[in-house]
């Protein structure tokens, strides 16, 4: 049996640990107690080894050494440990730097891609994004008080390597406004290195915003018709840049 809060916890947190029970513990004496506590990942999910390496030294001396990096949330997840250890776990996990992620029917741990710290696509700070909805929402997300979990990601671009759309009920997604830049000489190159423009590019845009002219070699875009999904940006990277004004598209819908 397992539970996102209330059975086990912390002093002071309503969630963070789900606790988890045997159904049979004179079967399996080992794991008649298995919780999982879920820590919260630093935006981008950057480590240090030495970060790494104090983590896990916390984790074996207080649990089963067993970790998920990441959840499907984000949070570092620690799988597997008794009762008497959770509190004695939290105090070394804090003096480590650490806190613990949300669980329940709270604010989820807000999660992030990595954003302009390593990408040329990031049209939003998503790092910063993050981390100030962390740490604003600290109550929401360590004292469950909503009716039903709610999550926050943010992806710094259409591409959504965290995948918000798929997994957040308020997704943050940058994008930009005005028109895709376009290099008509690198649309050319793409052309003569064996790139079908009509088949894998113009045919596949969602929107049909693209028309491909094979006689003159030229692509052009009705950028009123284009949806910013960047299937066209990242096939040809050198040919088509974003917009010049960045900004962010929110949208709200619960997923998962």
């Amino acid at each position: 049996h397992w539970k996102h809060g209330g059975i086990v916890g912390v002093k002071g947190y309503g969630g963070g640990v789900i606790g988890r029970y045997s159904d049979r513990p004179d079967l399996f004496p080992g794991v008649e107690h298995f919780h999982t506590m879920r820590v919260n990942h630093p935006t981008g999910w950057f480590y240090t080894t030495k970060t790494l390496r104090a983590l896990c030294d916390v984790w074996d001396k207080h649990g089963s050494g067993l970790t998920n990096m990441h959840g499907s949330t984000g949070d570092i997840i620690l799988l597997g440990t008794k009762t008497e250890n959770l509190q004695p776990c939290f105090d070394d996990l804090s003096n480590a730097g650490f806190d613990l992620g949300g669980s329940g029917s709270a604010l989820r741990t807000p999660s992030a891609c990595v954003g302009p710290a390593r990408c040329e696509w990031a049209c939003i700070d998503s790092l910063d994004i993050c981390y100030n909805l962390t740490m604003h929402f600290q109550d929401q997300i360590h004292r469950p008080m909503f009716p039903y979990k709610f999550k926050i990601k943010t992806s710094a671009c259409a591409n959504d390597c965290v995948a918000a759309i798929a997994r957040a009920d308020l997704s943050i997604i940058g994008t930009w406004k005005g028109k895709i830049q376009i290099d008509q000489k690198e649309v050319q190159t793409c052309a003569k290195s064996g790139l079908d423009i009509r088949e894998e590019v113009v045919d596949l845009c969602p929107t049909k915003c693209m028309k491909w002219d094979e006689k003159a070699q030229t692509l052009t875009l009705e950028d009123a018709d284009c949806n910013r999904c960047m299937h066209c940006i990242d096939l040809m990277p050198k040919a088509l840049r974003q917009g010049k004004e960045k900004g962010a598209t929110l949208l709200i819908g619960g997923k998962a």
